[in-house]
């Protein structure tokens, strides 16, 4: 079995540790646990890991953010894979800061990728993991937030829910989609 795992972010070191990236941040984090490295490769960094003997190839765009359906198209395509083999992981402002929500399908719910993942795939019943950055910002503070890089109290956090996210990544691929929902779909 293989399935393609794709996280989202923005290219650049003035992102690197923003909250809009925690895709990538927990792209890096199943990779290296699974021993692998990243490639550039065709439209972002690509890497091939092994687990319980499915392989997942990891995909970082560099396309930035909101053209993140381009890459995910071909690399869908590369590899062969029907969109139920795909999970895209994102952030959501709509989920409390750690929490992770897995759907089967589903609306962009405002997010650019997820968009230009819809517009570029024609629908949108793929699978993706939403990682809760929580709305802790005033008004018309929104871009500000999202762009921002995470504070003290979320930092001490942060790899616990980063390592929850690689497994409920990893489960999505071993157990599949409705066991991982029934296992980490669950509230703080």
């Amino acid at each position: 079995m293989k399935y393609l795992i794709v996280g989202l972010g923005n290219i650049g070191s003035e992102y690197a540790q923003t909250r809009h990236n925690i895709g990538f941040k927990i792209a890096d984090a199943l990779v290296a646990e699974l021993g692998g490295t990243f490639e550039s490769k065709r439209y972002g960094q690509v890497a091939e890991v092994k687990h319980k003997g499915r392989t997942l190839i990891v995909l970082k765009p560099n396309t930035y953010m909101n053209l993140s359906g381009k890459a995910v198209n071909y690399w869908l395509q590369e590899s062969k894979l029907d969109a139920a083999h795909l999970m895209v992981v994102l952030d959501d402002l709509a989920l409390p800061f750690g929490q992770i929500r897995i759907r089967a399908k589903g609306s962009d719910g405002g997010h650019n990728g997820l968009k230009d993942i819809q517009t570029c795939l024609g629908h949108t019943n793929y699978p993706r993991l939403r990682f809760g950055i929580s709305d802790a910002f005033g008004k018309g503070q929104q871009v500000d937030y999202v762009l921002g890089e995470w504070n003290a109290d979320e930092k001490k956090d942060l790899q616990n829910h980063i390592h929850n996210a690689v497994d409920a990544v990893e489960a999505f691929c071993c157990i599949g989609l409705e066991r991982a929902m029934n296992q980490f779909n669950t509230t703080k």
